[in-house]
């Protein structure tokens, strides 16, 4: 079933690009004064509560997964054919669990321990290329390369084609536009055409090969009996290309803004307390994400928001603005890398449909910084930085195509 996107843009109503890249205030309106809220136009309910977002996310019994309606618009939507596997976010327990667990075979803790060395490597070679005392666009040297090279690389693809999976995705996680519309479906539908051609052979290939990567992780899940078929594998890929690429080059380049322009001194004092890099990376997930969201729809009358809710109805829960909410995180709307439930953010989701890539997202993000701040001893933005010019649409909503910085070595 291919269903009708929520127009999100017309329930925030940014005026900027730059107000869309960090909707603070528009968060701390609906947290005080709009927690609970039913955008007429649009026909859904919209939540902002930490507890309220937790619910709508992990309670499937009265708000599910499946429904006529959707926030998500990525990948090819002109496919009639679907599988539980392409339908995987959109499908509830019990049938959602076979699907998952196969999947969640590319994301064991043995895997990360194996792919940490990997990982590392990469990130130091980019790192070294960055020329010393001199300006750099952080987004093309880092942040954007990073993820897609890392993908590819755990697939067990050429290294060299990490630029082409870069291209697919920006393809196939291009935002919805009404008024663009049939020219993004076809361009999606091609890139998703040319990403099953390419893949096919090298899933064929590895079947009678396998390694030590995602693709041969893949072909070994087994559950219950069922294993992954060709296909099926392949639309794991494309699911793990969106959660692996576009939201980590996303948090990395907004980790990085943050650093130049959030709180001047962060950046020496993670360089002089290495230790503080993971909690920093959950304070740039809590802070620095947006915009997170999901949709669901209600399964059963019920009051559990304290509003009457009836079967059918459409609820957004905002998790980057849960992220902000006081009853959780104390002095919320400020950044503070010592903050010591900042974990407890919902960006990555919560319940059935947790983000499966999460921890490799975390991983990729925490070498990454740890590679630069060992190299440079800090960090300068560059006067006349004009933020709005340097921003995309995206799935993960305004992203930084652009990002300058002065890099010092000592």
């Amino acid at each position: 079933m291919i269903k009708e996107v929520i127009p999100v843009n017309e329930i925030t109503n940014f005026k900027t690009r730059a107000e869309e890249f960090f909707p603070i205030e528009w968060y701390r309106k609906m947290l005080t004064e709009h927690p609970v809220y039913f955008h007429e136009k649009t026909n859904t309910w919209n939540v902002f509560r930490y507890d309220d977002v937790k619910q709508v996310l992990s309670n499937h019994e009265f708000f599910s997964s499946e429904g006529p309606r959707t926030t998500i618009f990525v990948g090819d939507k002109t496919q009639q054919k679907s599988s539980s596997l392409s339908n995987l976010t959109n499908i509830d327990p019990p049938e959602h669990r076979k699907s998952r667990s196969l999947l969640a075979a590319a994301f064991t803790p043995r895997s990360l321990k194996n792919w940490e060395p990997r990982i590392q490597q990469i990130a130091a070679d980019l790192v070294e290329e960055i020329q010393e005392d001199d300006v750099v666009n952080i987004v093309e040297a880092l942040a954007a390369p990073v993820p897609s090279m890392v993908i590819a690389d755990l697939f067990g693809v050429p290294i060299q084609d990490r630029y082409q999976f870069k291209k697919w995705v920006d393809i196939l996680f291009q935002p919805y536009d009404e008024e663009k519309l049939e020219v993004i479906n076809r361009q999606k539908q091609q890139a998703a055409t040319e990403y099953f051609q390419y893949l096919y052979p090298i899933v064929i290939q590895k079947r009678s090969n396998l390694s030590d990567d995602i693709i041969s992780d893949l072909i070994r899940a087994e559950v219950d009996g069922e294993a992954f078929t060709d296909e099926e594998i392949i639309e794991a890929t494309m699911l793990l290309l969106g959660a692996g690429v576009e939201t980590t080059s996303h948090a990395l380049a907004n980790t990085f803004y943050s650093l130049l322009y959030d709180d001047e001194s962060l950046y020496e004092e993670l360089r002089n307390h290495p230790e503080l890099v993971p909690n920093a990376v959950e304070e740039m997930l809590r802070y620095r994400f947006h915009m997170s969201r999901r949709d669901r729809t209600v399964k059963q009358d019920n009051d559990l928001l304290g509003i009457e809710l009836k079967k059918g109805e459409s609820v957004i829960a905002w998790m980057s603005a849960c992220n902000m909410d006081e009853n959780m995180f104390e002095d919320a709307f400020t950044l503070d890398v010592h903050r010591p439930n900042n974990r407890k953010h919902l960006t990555f989701g919560n319940g059935p449909h947790f983000c499966l890539g999460a921890p490799l997202a975390r991983l990729e993000m925490k070498i990454t910084l740890e590679a630069f701040l060992k190299k440079f001893s800090r960090i300068e933005p560059v006067e006349g930085f004009e933020l709005e010019k340097h921003l995309t649409a995206s799935a993960t909503g305004q992203s930084l195509t652009y990002l300058p910085m002065k890099v010092y070595c000592k």
